[in-house]
C-alpha cells in the first residue's frame, strides 16, 4: 500500500488558502512566502499531468464512485473482498469529513484513486491504486500531482506514506519521480497481512516524506526527475541488496542484533527476495 504515518511538519498556512478560516495557521504560526505562485504552478502542473493521460482527475462524492474505488482497490490488490483493503463505508466517512478522496477518469470510467487523511501538520496518504492493465502510463504520477495542488490549496506543506522497500518501481516512482525523500525504517510496520497481493509477505517499510515546497517536488512536478540514489544516502538508510546489469548483488548488512544508522536489527536478506523488479533498499 501506499501508507504513511509518522508524526511532523507543522502546517503552514497559504495566503487565500482554506486554513486561513479554518484556523490552521494557529497550530504552527509558520506562513510560507511567496506560495500563491507556487500554487497555482502546482495546480497547472496537475492539469497538465493528467492532461497528457487524457484523464479528469477529481475529488469523489457520490456513492457508485466511492462504491468503484473501492472495488477498484480491491482489484489492484487481488483482495477477495473490499474489507482486505478499503471499505466503501470507510471512504463514505473520510470524503464526508472532508479527507482527500480522489479519482483518475478516462471518459467515464474509473481506473485510479488515492485516499488520503489529516494527519499532525501533514496528509496521511494512505493509498494509491491504478487499474492494473493501465499501470506505468503517468496515471499515478497525475493523482499524486492533483494530490499534491490539493494539500497546497490546504496549507498543508508535507505528504507522508510508507512504501515496501522491496517493490523497485514503487521506490522509483516516490523517490525519482515525485521527489520525495526515505526518511524511516520501519519494520513489521502492518504485522501480518491480508490483503490480497500482501498475503504472507513481510510488512517493512519505508517512510516517504514528500515536501512539497522542497526544490525536489517542484522540479518532479515539472518533469524533472531525482537522483534516488542521493535521496535514499540523504536518509542515511544503508543499501544490502542491489542489482547490477539487472542481478541480484548483495552489498552487505549489519550483523544481528547491530544497527547501522535507522536500520533495524532483522536477519540477513536472502538474494531469493529480489524477484523481478524488487530490490531491497534498506
Amino acid at each position: 500500500m501506499n501508507a504513511v504515518a509518522g508524526g511532523g511538519a507543522g502546517v503552514a498556512c497559504l495566503p487565500g488558502a482554506d486554513c486561513v478560516t479554518s484556523g490552521a495557521c494557529a497550530r504552527d504560526g509558520r506562513c510560507l512566502r511567496g506560495t500563491e505562485q507556487l500554487l497555482r504552478e502546482a495546480k497547472h502542473c496537475a492539469h497538465l499531468a493528467a492532461d497528457r493521460c487524457g484523464l479528469r482527475v477529481r475529488e469523489l462524492r457520490a456513492i457508485d464512485e466511492l462504491t468503484a474505488a473501492a472495488e477498484l482497490l480491491r482489484s489492484v490488490w487481488r483482495a477477495t473482498s473490499t474489507d482486505q483493503v478499503i471499505h466503501f463505508g470507510l471512504l463514505r466517512a473520510l470524503e464526508q469529513s472532508g479527507n482527500y478522496v480522489a479519482g483518475a477518469f478516462a471518459g467515464d470510467r474509473l481506473i485510479g484513486c488515492c485516499v488520503a487523511v489529516f494527519g499532525a501538520g501533514y496528509l496521511h496518504s494512505h493509498i494509491t491504486g491504478v487499474d492494473r492493465r493501465l499501470q506505468c502510463k503517468g496515471i499515478g504520477f497525475a493523482l499524486k500531482q492533483h494530490q499534491r495542488a490539493w494539500a497546497l490549496a490546504r496549507g498543508i506543506a508535507m505528504v507522508r506514506w510508507t512504501f515496501d522497500p522491496l517493490v523497485r518501481r514503487n521506490a522509483h516512482f516516490n523517490l525519482h519521480k515525485l521527489g520525495a525523500t526515505a526518511s524511516e525504517y520501519l519494520p513489521d510496520f502492518y504485522g501480518p497481512m491480508d490483503d490480497g497481493i500482501n498475503t504472507g509477505d513481510a510488512s517493512d517499510r519505508l517512510m516517504a516524506d514528500w515536501q512539497l515546497t522542497s526544490a525536489r517536488a517542484v522540479g518532479a512536478a515539472h518533469g524533472a526527475c531525482v537522483d534516488a540514489d542521493e535521496v535514499v544516502r540523504g536518509a542515511r538508510v544503508t543499501t544490502l541488496l542491489d542489482r547490477v546489469d539487472g542481478k541480484p548483488l548483495r552489498r552487505g548488512y549489519p550483523a544481528p542484533g547491530q544497527r547501522d544508522g535507522r536500520v533495524s536489527p532483522l536477519a540477513p536478506p536472502r538474494v531469493a527476495d529480489a524477484g523481478p523488479g524488487r530490490v531491497l533498499l534498506v
